[in-house]
């Protein structure tokens, strides 16, 4: 097993399921993980089950401002940003119809799911750029793949479709940078949101390990659940 000592990750939404699960694996694996919270007291409480050097940062991606605070912090005490792992997301709206639109769940679905991952990819793009191998895993669902999109859960689904999009378009800017930007389906899992019946949560957040922790040759711009590729 690689190890990686004296790497810094963030992971958004950390406190609880697959990006605590996330920040667990990471954290066996050497790297100092940051738990982004919106609760410092929670995230505190959440990072002292993990283990290893794990401890929160306060960052509500749905705050105009959050992210750049976050960022100058990690700035002042790093100086660099090796991972980047926007887990973050809200509304899995399965019972919902596109026809019958709830506005408000809509628009927070793409204020935390989309415009929240945007701000802090923008906010932290330069610390992964000063690491020279940045890694910027956008945490996606099969969802949003266009190939198989159905009816139902329309704010998640279409959410989730922009976030590929924009996984694509950041990781053409960022090309020649050192920092991969890809796409993790984690599949169905057990979590708060995915509901019973789902596979283990350490399975799907080993997906998302994967992309954390590429080589430098690695795939940039994809999509992809348990490191293989999925259709957009």
């Amino acid at each position: 097993m690689t190890t990686h000592p004296n790497k810094v990750a963030l992971i958004t939404g950390a406190n609880r399921g697959i990006g605590l699960e996330t920040g667990r694996q990471l954290a066996k694996l050497g790297f100092t993980v940051l738990l982004g919270v919106r609760d410092l007291a929670k995230g505190e409480a959440a990072a002292k089950g993990l283990g290893g050097h794990v401890e929160p940062i306060a960052l509500d991606v749905a705050a105009a401002d959050a992210a750049a605070r976050a960022a100058d912090e990690v700035q002042r005490r790093f100086d660099r940003l090796d991972v980047l792992i926007n887990n973050a997301a809200i509304h899995y709206d399965t019972g919902s119809r596109a026809l019958r639109p709830d506005w408000t769940v809509i628009r927070d679905a793409f204020e935390t799911n989309v415009f929240g991952a945007w701000r802090v990819a923008a906010a932290f793009a330069p610390l992964l750029a000063a690491s020279g191998h940045g890694r910027l895993v956008n945490v996606s669902s099969e969802g949003g793949s266009l190939a198989s999109m159905g009816a139902g859960a329309p704010a998640y689904s279409t959410s989730k479709a922009t976030l590929n999009a924009l996984t694509c378009v950041l990781a053409a800017e960022l090309r020649g940078s050192g920092v991969l930007v890809n796409a993790i389906c984690p599949g169905w899992v057990a979590t708060d949101m995915g509901g019973p019946g789902g596979r283990p949560v350490a399975q799907g957040a080993a997906g998302i390990v994967w992309a954390a922790t590429l080589p430098d040759d690695g795939p940039t711009g994809g999509f992809f659940r348990d490191g293989k590729k999925l259709p957009w």
